[in-house]
């Protein structure tokens, strides 16, 4: 039997219930979910219940090798459990703290006609199930070659579907979201993850991955009415995904599961899934907030004299960070061309870039250290592939002139080979005390308790689209990521837009771009998303003096602990996030104005003093401003514009 007649099998499994040869169950600690794996004729099987109900029934796993298949006649050896728990610190993170207990069963499983052995390791957890393969053996052979991964996803019922469909393999994972019963859910598309599925009764799960590195990134499609796996496959060889030396390791396949959608929100199960931190000393990584002058067009005020990528223009900038205490400055382009000597065009490599040589006029280590002696860190953007060829000698450069990060962009992929060189980025990072920002990447998957100086990913549709879409970014599209995107974690999304206009007034502008919705929805899109590095994109003028950007300035960007206090899916989002004592909440709508009662009972007992600010109902950029004492028995009635926004920065008074 092959890979053909295993997925006849699978069809079979989906539609019929099956005696099956033995039975591994694994519960998590609180009892609430349920793991139960299965061989029937060969073909290893399992299926995910939920408080006694099946939510992902009777669906098949299975690899092919190019030197064999890994689908049937497979024989189970003894299973073996342990009880586990994670308890570690995040340096960046929505977290700070983090204690988990899980239990775990490693199934050894071979292929009896050719000898392949493979480790199925799975893992409950009380807010989901993860399970990942572990590549033992091939009988004589030290390395393999695999071609595909045959994990399925048999849902139960017609749940509600939110996912990203995209065209190919190579993307920036740039796009809009899609709902739509999965029984309708086109076949053979390729959905990004995090893909959430909404049931009636209010149950929810989330699948997503977990710890990718050394291996190709994981979508789901629909084929032959069941939900699989693919792989990013290589570019140089088309038909492989991934090759290596055994053993290996894949990455978690993790389905979050909840009858609480907060809870997929709140959970740390993907870092829980990742390695311990690496960077021995990380005293160095400062997370915090960052200009961002390409949004904005460059805008600079009318004495800057001869403005452009020179350093009058740069202490331009930093001077703002520095009388408003922002973190960093971010070296772009001007006149669009990046900061660095390139022949290309479009911010595209030509022939020759060089990323050691800034441009003419552009001493990098003198905007340094004056940034340096105000306070302010500088981080630069760069095309990965200007500075891949040169990576050791960049980073030395970087750190010789006294930069502190980067924004690595236009990747645009997530197979093997770009997922080694993002890792290898980041290891040698850190080794010259560089911070980095990837865009234009695939999602995140917990790497920063591994790598903290991994900051941000974008991989989601942003509001940089505003400079060039005629149409703008709704906040009908905002909403989704938090239920979606930013379920795997820290969410780039060009924030800080302060020239909020309705629909019927928006153009897509270059310079100074304009935002739909309003400016409390902006301002609590730094509360609702997770991000350890949140830019300002608009210029200093756009922000100085103007109304919220106190908030702006006092945010933090790393928290103790997050709640969500009160979502619907594809609706509305109310978020609270701690940092020592005091609690930042956030909270946004689609394009539907809404009231909202929004209860304090995560606050620890005592008085605290809440400054509220709300959407106003004469002007998107008018903002209404209150100061109230509370308690966690306090209330908050809210009025949220369409398109609006609340945020309420919440200071511990006293017990």
């Amino acid at each position: 039997m092959r890979i053909s007649i295993a997925w006849a099998f699978i069809i079979l499994l989906s539609t019929v219930k099956v005696s099956a040869q033995r039975t591994i169950a694994l519960a998590s600690p609180d009892k609430n979910l349920q793991f139960q794996f299965q061989l029937f004729e060969g073909i290893a099987i399992y299926s995910i219940a939920y408080k006694q109900n099946i939510i992902v029934d009777q669906s098949a796993i299975g690899l092919t090798f190019t030197q064999g298949a890994f689908n049937d006649v497979l024989k189970a050896g003894k299973p073996i459990r342990r009880q586990g728990e994670e308890s570690y610190e995040l340096v960046v993170g929505k977290v700070k703290s983090v204690k988990e207990r899980f239990n775990e069963v490693v199934i050894p499983l071979e292929q009896t006609e050719n000898g392949i052995r493979v480790n199925f390791i799975v893992r409950a957890f009380n807010d989901g199930i993860a399970f990942r393969y572990e590549f033992v053996k091939i009988p004589g052979h030290t390395n393999f070659e695999l071609r595909e991964e045959s994990t399925s996803f048999t849902i139960r019922g017609n749940p509600t579907v939110l996912t990203m469909f995209l065209g190919s393999y190579t993307t920036s994972h740039e796009g809009l979201y899609t709902k739509m019963p999965l029984d309708q859910l086109p076949k053979n598309k390729l959905m990004a993850v995090p893909t959430l599925f909404e049931f009636s009764g209010g149950l929810y799960l989330a699948i997503t991955e977990a710890a990718l590195l050394d291996h190709a990134g994981m979508y789901l499609m629909k084929e032959r009415g069941i939900l699989r796996t693919m792989l990013s496959p290589l570019p140089s060889k088309p038909g492989v995904k991934v090759v290596g030396k055994l053993p290996h390791k894949s990455p978690w396949r993790v389905l979050m599961i909840s009858d609480r959608i907060g809870s997929l929100i709140e959970s740390n199960i993907i870092t829980n899934l990742n390695e311990p931190n690496k960077i021995k000393d990380v005293s160095w990584i400062k997370p915090g907030k960052t200009t961002f002058p390409w949004w904005n067009g460059n805008i600079v005020a009318d004495t800057i004299d001869a403005p452009g990528n020179n350093f009058e223009t740069q202490k331009y900038h930093i001077d703002f960070c520095a009388r408003n205490g922002l973190e960093y400055h971010s070296v772009v382009e001007y006149g669009n061309h990046q900061w660095y000597t390139d022949d290309g065009e479009n911010f595209q490599p030509g022939p020759h870039p060089d990323v050691t040589k800034p441009v003419a006029g552009l001493d990098m280590k003198k905007v340094c250290d004056y940034a340096h002696s105000k306070g302010v860190d500088v981080r630069v953007w760069v095309h990965w592939a200007a500075l891949y060829p040169k990576l050791d000698q960049a980073f030395a450069q970087f750190e010789q002139w006294g930069l502190s990060g980067m924004m690595i962009d236009f990747m645009d992929r997530d197979d093997q080979v770009m997922v080694n060189i993002q890792t290898e980025m980041l290891e040698k990072a850190a080794k010259h005390h560089l911070h980095v920002q990837f865009h234009g990447a695939y999602k995140p998957t917990g790497l920063h308790r591994t790598y903290p100086n991994e900051f941000t990913r974008e991989g989601t549709l942003n509001y940089e689209t505003n400079k060039w879409d005629s149409l703008g970014l709704s906040p009908d599209h905002d909403i989704n990521i938090p239920f979606t995107r930013m379920l795997a974690g820290s969410t780039d999304y060009h924030l800080g837009g302060f020239r909020a206009v309705p629909q019927d007034k928006f153009k897509a502008q270059y310079t100074r771009p304009l935002v739909l919705g309003t400016r409390c929805h902006m301002l609590a899109m730094y509360v609702v998303l997770e991000s350890y590095l949140g830019m300002l994109c608009d210029f200093p003028e756009a922000y100085e003096g103007q109304a919220g950007f106190d908030f702006i300035t006092s945010v933090p960007t790393v928290w103790d602990e997050t709640k969500v206090v009160d979502a619907k899916v594809g609706e509305f989002i109310v978020i609270a996030r701690r940092k020592n004592q005091d609690w930042f909440v956030g909270a946004i709508t689609n394009t539907s104005p809404r009231d909202l009662i929004i209860p304090l009972s995560f606050l620890s007992p005592g008085t605290f003093e809440a400054k509220v600010k709300t959407d106003s109902s004469n002007d998107p950029n008018t903002i209404s401003e209150s100061v109230q004492n509370i308690t966690k028995e306090s209330k908050l009635n809210i009025r949220l514009a369409a398109g609006g926004g609340m945020v309420a920065q919440i200071t511990f008074l006293k017990k």
